[in-house]
């Protein structure tokens, strides 16, 4: 399986706006830990954040590297885009991904690049 193809996939479908498409990225039983949001447990989770809950509006990634080791992914990039209140917003950012054996993610941990401390 080529997890490169299938992470880019997943970005690809974020950046579209194709909620099915990203719920079938993630496992059933998956886990996504995203700064600002308790842990997402499950796909139930991930529709809801995915589907109204995101305070992203619109925009693109920018993967400036990937890299792969077994079953993780790690992912670094720029994300530039549009928030809901209409503010436009370019963030770096870090991925780190677990797959299962079906290529589905079941862990994701975001990181952001802002400043706070």
């Amino acid at each position: 399986m080529d997890l490169v193809e299938v992470t880019h996939r997943y970005y690809r479908a974020v950046d579209a706006g194709d909620v099915q498409g990203v719920l079938d990225w993630f496992a059933d039983d998956c886990v996504y830990h995203r700064p600002g949001y308790g842990p997402m447990h499950g796909q139930p989770a991930i529709a809801a954040f995915y589907g109204g809950e995101r305070v992203i509006e619109s925009g693109s990634h920018q993967l400036d590297q990937l890299l792969v080791d077994g079953a993780s992914v790690s992912v670094r990039g720029v994300f530039t885009g549009r928030l809901k209140d209409g503010s436009q917003v370019q963030v770096g950012f870090a991925d780190f991904i677990d797959y299962d054996g079906d290529g589905r993610a079941r862990q994701r941990r975001s990181y952001f690049d802002t400043p706070t401390v």
